[in-house]
């Protein structure tokens, strides 16, 4: 009976960020708003980051990781945007399927990419005289491939699991996406073996490539107090502490989410940490990592001259 009920299930219906109509409105404005600012943020550092004077290897996984959190973002926001004014918030099975799998492939991939993010940054300030030699295009355009492709076999593994369970329950899924935690929670099977399996793969995805970026910042700190200069001391403090935060936030969400797969009594706190990683951070890293970094501004200002005239 299980296996029958999960063959004939045809769609799912999506409970969205809130089951209150009176805030539908205000959280349909606040979230278009800061998907725009997503889309206008990411997108003015891939066209930035082509200019000549900007082509090193920061500003290569700087334009990647714009398309990625472009992409996240793309892949959630419209149809939770769309949900809120809708009352047919249903979603077929294989939009479901294919929503979990770029979730998870985007997520990871993103993990990986910001630890070789950390090793560039640590074989700058750690080994400056072979920066070149190391971080050249060759190997650069082979850390993304190889993000890509951790991404990909940890999303494949990930989603062709979640749909091997039964889901003989009701199909609502109280989450505004297709999500591995809810979706858990819909499975009539005993899920304890894949609740293991699940917290093995949020240490393999976060908290693995976390104490990497941890390591190599720790690196970075113990040469940036060799430094002489207080300046260039307190600019490459502040720029640290700023990356590591969004990381911190990151981690922070992503675990508190995955850890606890079928707990159902926060599912709105996880909703709220799902809406961080998936609208939130996507909005800060162009702000973080690129809008407050000196080079980057100059060339914006050039762009924006030309543009005038």
């Amino acid at each position: 009976q299980d296996a029958g009920n999960h063959t004939l299930l045809t769609d799912f219906v999506l409970s969205g960020l809130s089951s209150r109509p009176e805030l539908r409105h205000l959280l349909f404005f606040t979230i278009c708003l800061v998907y725009s600012m997503t889309l206008f943020g990411n997108l003015l550092i891939c066209v930035v980051t082509v200019h000549p004077t900007l082509h090193v290897p920061m500003y290569f996984f700087l334009r990647v990781l714009s398309f990625l959190d472009i992409s996240t973002a793309s892949v959630v926001v419209p149809k939770m945007l769309a949900n809120l004014l809708a009352e047919d918030r249903s979603i077929s099975y294989t939009g479901c399927v294919t929503q979990l799998y770029c979730v998870v492939f985007l997520a990871t991939t993103e993990w990986y990419l910001l630890a070789a993010m950390a090793y560039d940054r640590y074989v700058a300030v750690c080994s400056p005289l072979r920066y070149a030699a190391i971080m050249n295009s060759r190997a650069c355009l082979s850390l993304v491939l190889l993000c890509c492709c951790g991404g990909n076999v940890v999303s494949v593994v990930q989603t062709a699991w979640v749909f091997t369970l039964s889901f003989c329950g009701p199909r609502r899924i109280n989450y505004f996406f297709c999500d591995i935690p809810p979706l858990v929670t819909l499975s009539c099977a005993d899920t304890s073996l894949y609740e293991k399996q699940i917290i093995s793969a949020t240490v393999l995805v976060i908290l693995t490539p976390f104490c990497l970026i941890l390591l190599s910042y720790a690196c970075i700190i113990s040469s940036i107090l060799k430094i002489s200069s207080a300046e260039s001391r307190h600019k490459t403090f502040s720029t640290c502490s700023s990356h590591l935060t969004v990381v911190t936030l990151y981690c922070a969400s992503g675990t508190l989410i995955y850890l606890q797969p079928k707990s159902s009594d926060s599912q709105d706190t996880k909703k709220i940490l799902a809406l961080i990683y998936t609208a939130v951070i996507p909005t800060l890293n162009p702000l973080i990592y690129s809008l407050r970094n000196k080079e980057v501004k100059e060339v914006l200002i050039r762009v924006m001259a030309v543009l005038k005239k």
